[in-house]
């Protein structure tokens, strides 16, 4: 997308605004799918979690690719995008027995993380295939807050209770058709997740009918020049001739599974803002946005990086910036980031924000969530309207319980 594209974009919508561009997610997909193109049963489910707008959900369908989701409503939207519930994989963390019962009755596939669930749903439904989830206790993106393969996590069954997934097994009869794995986002030595691999091979050789194994994903994009990213290309030569020969040493053709959520949409992503004020102190200049965190909070909770250009004045001279929002509260994009110079009223361009941007949102401050737009073979499409404040009140309810109070007071 051109510059001149965003500014159009954001004189008829309107700002904030989030727009994703179609064309970079499917050269994504392809990307991926051309690194693993020598095995012989691939299947890229989509994260859902990373960006779950219904129109995303329907392109990643007609790519091929089926759905990761960790909720029964991201189940639901799935199958509002016409997503068939055999394309759907449900890895949930936390929830109820009564949860995953629901989805189940779906007809999708179940991946269950614990033991107790686990053992309550195989003595109950023994006939209905189960997925497991295996913690493989390895930290391959080395932040603790996106990395969940580590000994500490919450997610997955250690790998060191094997015996009592097996005992469980065996107990209730029930059919494990899958491992999984996810060892958490930004993996950047590959070597270190192929390790993790290894232990879910030899872990998947416990179970003698399985239909796949799922590495999950994580693969790291690039967040700016010269940026570290995940050389997929070098990951797919190596990790295909593996499998191809795990599956020779099994006895049978299994399908190789990954979730790619960051990896396909991240870079199809920006976030539109105009500057509302430029305010100068002793020792630094605000740019101040018509956003806060409420739309756009991963600069403060993950600390993540994301470029930021003048749309509006691309060419002009740098000079530095501390981006701030509108938020009663610290909320700050960048910290003396050079940006071409910005006058109040020009509109900014936050660059990967494409996942767990817009879905990450909220309406704190009572503010509204922006409209989403999906710019596809060089037409833009609303996919979401932007909120009113009868999206704000919708779900309260009136209740006429203090008017005595006021009559006596």
């Amino acid at each position: 997308m051109e510059n001149e594209n965003l500014l159009a974009i954001a004189n008829e919508f309107g700002s904030p605004v989030y727009v994703y561009d179609s064309s970079k997610i499917i050269s994504q997909y392809d990307r991926l799918s051309d690194a693993f193109k020598k095995v012989k049963r691939l299947k890229l489910n989509y994260a859902v979690k990373a960006l779950s707008n219904i129109a995303v959900l329907k392109l990643m369908n007609s790519l091929g690719a089926g759905l990761d989701t960790v909720s029964a409503q991201e189940v639901e939207l799935g199958l509002k995008a016409g997503v068939k519930p055999s394309n759907i994989v449900f890895t949930p963390n936390g929830v109820s027995l009564e949860e995953i019962e629901e989805v189940s009755a779906l007809g999708v596939q179940i991946n269950i993380d614990n033991l107790s669930i686990l053992e309550q749903f195989g003595t109950k439904h023994p006939n209905v295939p189960v997925c497991i989830r295996m913690n493989p206790h390895v930290m391959a993106g080395g932040n603790s807050k996106i990395s969940v393969g580590h000994i500490d996590s919450k997610f997955g069954i250690s790998i060191h209770q094997i015996p009592h997934i097996l005992r469980i097994v065996e107990n209730t009869g029930m059919r494990i058709n899958g491992i999984h794995m996810h060892t958490g986002s930004d993996i950047l030595d590959i070597e270190v997740f192929l390790r993790a691999c290894e232990i879910l091979f030899e872990t998947a050789m416990n179970f003698k009918n399985l239909d796949f194994i799922d590495f999950g994903s994580g693969f790291k994009v690039p967040y700016k020049l010269g940026d570290i990213e995940t050389n997929i290309e070098e990951f797919g030569s190596k990790m295909t001739k593996r499998f191809n020969t795990f599956c020779k040493e099994y006895g049978k053709e299994l399908t190789l599974g990954f979730e790619p959520g960051k990896f396909l949409v991240s870079e199809s992503g920006y976030f539109l803002a105009k500057v509302n004020v430029i305010k100068q102190t002793t020792s630094t200049v605000f740019a101040g946005i018509d956003s806060g965190f409420n739309h756009f909070i991963r600069p403060m909770f993950y600390n993540s990086h994301h470029e930021i250009i003048n749309i509006s004045n691309p060419k002009g001279k740098e000079r530095f910036y501390s981006v701030v929002g509108y938020i009663c509260e610290t909320d700050t994009f960048a910290t003396n980031r050079r940006i071409s110079e910005i006058n109040e009223g020009d509109t900014i361009a936050f660059k990967n924000a494409g996942a767990y941007c817009f879905s990450m949102s909220s309406n704190y401050n009572s503010r509204y969530r922006p409209a989403e737009v999906l710019w596809h073979e060089g037409k833009a499409h609303l996919i979401r309207k932007r909120e009113t404040f009868e999206d704000l009140t919708k779900n309260q309810v009136d209740v006429d319980i203090f008017s005595k109070v006021a009559e006596t007071t």
